[in-house]
């Protein structure tokens, strides 16, 4: 049986009760021929306005005991326009730590099939690795390359294997839509036999479709005439909008399962399997006292077994895989206490055996992720839920805590565990409970910078940004496994993208691993040219820290939702030592404005005494009360809102030359 690693704390649980399987896969196909109606094609036959259109997508999946779960991806694409040449030509294929485990791409070979039919190969040289950034802000690794010598009315077509590293074909997404339309998507999957257990498959935001028996117990389905799926600002996760297909292994049965059963089934299984890793021995229990005999109340008690598995409990995540490989598993919450280091589940588990020792009532949590798909539970598959959280009784209410998770701090969850329908085991009546969302100060991006500006427009100064909550999290996620000289190129890179004009030396990153203090970003800055000068006087554009930014909503109208991950508060002070001889002329700063309790943004501006010195503060927050989502009904009032503060932050002043130097 095979078994893979996790992002999440206690993900690995779940794997260990519920079934998993094997697989591997037999190689893809060599070029099919081309289809003469397709080379004369001279339009998208599924949305007519189409840059480019997929002819088909293939996938070929084998199930059986041994190996990596492997998928042979083939596409064909037809190009209509420039923009389908522009937007078709770079190919990205996206690995890494991806669903729940590591993904390998391998085997890619691609080509160009001319409008005369002649043929141009891509060359093996000619793919890379690089990093991309996506329109939800999250950043994935890529191999990448160039289809060769594409124009208008051309056909490209490429292969690549996907290697899901020890993993198997139970509980697995079958993707149905991408960024172009496509007339033809077909999977097809040799399930593994299995006692007792049958292959099933649900339909997620689309139609249902047959499964058919091929020959070498292969079965397959097909969808046409898939809609593409286009990138917006802020919108819902991809697999919230897009068609696709969950396969997975289930017991035979003729009933249909009931879904509110189903989920209080689960609960109790749940419980009856794992309260023997909640159970304090001795040793636990004596340490529980010790921990919290000192305590003033309860919320105290819980504060110091949480800090003691936080602080004196190493976790393993900052160990390279050669160091994980030699530790002992650790099977109980006492394993963990000897050995001085865990998991992120093992430490979870532990601050629970604690609590249960301490005389609290603690429980494994059962949460779904709100940043991979919205939590429907109309659909009875524990697929969805996740062991992620521990739930302790304090004052007769559940709190929820999550030690076990480097950068959360006492209080917070994952943002993607926030504001969820969460399932309290219990071997009677398991409950469900929606976790609390973290309020907008919470997650705090604090930015100050001591500026001076020349008379000729230039900038130059220092920068210091702090951050906190769910924003200290992501960050510290992406930079943690990362090399000091990495860590600083990601930084200028990021900088410059903003202000590509910047320079940017002396810097320095603190509290990367820390797991309570704010990530700080403090670096010296040089960018010609930030004022323009016009005979006498600089223009100037105060919030130096939204300079470069382009509109959050740049399109009119919207497809998807408008979807914000957290609540979130933003707090910017700007000095500006003026050039001597210069003072503002008449310069006010924007209105703040702001929707009840939801946003508020208030910027300020004003001098010190000699005016030599300008200072300019920005204090902004957004979703407070939870308000995150909002219907595509809603887009044009939330762009026009965002827009209004892009206009605001956009705005000039001037600064008026009043003497010779």
């Amino acid at each position: 049986m095979k078994t893979h690693s996790s992002r999440r704390p206690l993900i690995g649980l779940l794997l260990c009760i519920f079934t998993s399987f094997a697989a591997s896969i037999q190689a893809a196909d060599e070029w099919k021929p081309i289809d003469p109606a397709h080379l004369a094609l001279k339009s998208s036959t599924v949305e007519k306005e189409a840059d480019a259109e997929g002819l088909f997508w293939e996938v070929k999946i084998d199930d059986n005991p041994e190996g990596d779960l492997i998928f042979d991806h083939y596409l064909r694409v037809k190009v209509f326009t420039e923009r389908g040449r522009e937007s078709q030509s770079k190919i990205d294929l996206v690995f890494g730590k991806l669903y729940g485990g590591e993904i390998k791409i391998k085997d890619i070979a691609a080509r160009t099939i001319k409008p005369d039919g002649s043929i141009v190969q891509l060359k093996k040289e000619d793919i890379y690795e690089r990093t991309i950034v996506k329109g939800s802000g999250l950043k994935y690794k890529a191999k990448s390359f160039a289809m060769p010598a594409v124009e208008p009315g051309c056909i490209i077509e490429y292969r690549w294997r996907e290697v899901r590293v020890n993993s198997d074909a139970n509980n697995v997404r079958l993707q149905f839509q991408r960024e172009i339309p496509v007339q033809r998507v077909q999977y097809w999957i040799k399930p593994m036999s299995y006692e007792n257990f049958g292959f099933n498959a649900i339909t997620i935001h689309g139609r249902n479709t047959q499964w058919v028996k091929e020959k070498g117990g292969y079965y397959s389905t097909t969808m046409t005439n898939m809609p593409a799926v286009y990138e917006e600002s802020r919108m819902p996760p991809e697999d919230e909008v897009k068609t696709w297909i969950l396969v997975f292994y289930q017991k035979a049965t003729s009933e249909k399962p009931n879904a509110e059963k189903y989920w209080l089934d689960l609960g109790k299984n749940f419980y009856e399997r794992t309260k023997s890793l909640l159970k304090p021995n001795d040793e636990v229990k004596e340490l529980a006292a010790s921990l919290t005999g000192d305590a003033k109340n309860d919320e105290e008690k819980i504060a110091n077994l949480f800090d003691f598995c936080r602080y004196k409990i190493k976790s393993t995540k900052g160990l390279t895989p050669d160091e994980r490989a030699k530790l002992k598993e650790n099977k109980s919450p006492s394993d963990t206490l000897k050995r001085g280091i865990g998991t992120g589940g093992d430490i979870d588990l532990l601050f629970a055996a604690l609590a249960n020792g301490a005389g609290f009532d603690a429980r494994i949590v059962l949460a779904p992720d709100r940043g991979d798909i919205f939590f429907d539970k109309s659909l009875p598959n524990a697929y969805f839920l996740r062991p992620q959280n521990i739930a302790v009784k304090v004052g007769g209410t559940w709190k929820f805590f999550n030690p076990g998770y480097n950068y959360i701090r006492l209080g917070m969850l994952r943002w993607q565990e926030e504001g969820e329908p969460s399932l309290i085991t219990d071997p009677q009546n398991p409950v469900w409970v929606t976790t609390p969302m973290s309020s907008p100060e919470k997650s705090l991006v604090k930015r100050t910078a001591k500026l001076k500006l020349t008379e000729d427009g230039n900038l130059e100064g220092d920068i210091r940004v702090e951050f906190t909550g769910h924003f200290a999290v992501e960050r510290k996620e992406e930079l943690d496994e990362q090399s000091e000289t990495q860590r600083e190129e990601s930084l200028k890179e990021e900088i410059k993208r903003q202000m590509s004009a910047a320079e940017i030396t002396n810097i320095m990153i603190e509290n990367v691993t820390d797991h309570v203090k704010p990530l700080v970003f403090s670096y010296r800055l040089r960018l010609p040219g930030y004022a323009t000068r016009t005979g006498k006087r600089l223009f100037l554009q105060p919030a130096f820290f939204q300079y470069g930014f382009k509109p959050l909503f740049a399109t009119v109208t919207r497809k998807y939702p408008i979807y914000f991950h957290y609540p979130w508060s933003e707090s910017d002070e700007v000095e500006f030592a003026l050039p001597k001889g210069y003072a503002l002329d008449n310069a006010d700063a924007p209105a703040p404005f702001g929707s009840g309790e939801i946003s508020e943004y208030k910027p300020s501006l004003a001098v010190n005494v000699d005016k030599s010195q300008l200072v300019y503060k920005r204090s902004f927050f957004f979703g407070g009360g939870g308000s995150l989502i909002y219907p595509v009904e809603a887009y044009a009032n939330v762009k026009n809102y965002f827009d209004t503060i892009q206009k605001r932050d956009s705005h000039i002043i001037a600064l008026k030359q009043t003497a010779t130097n």
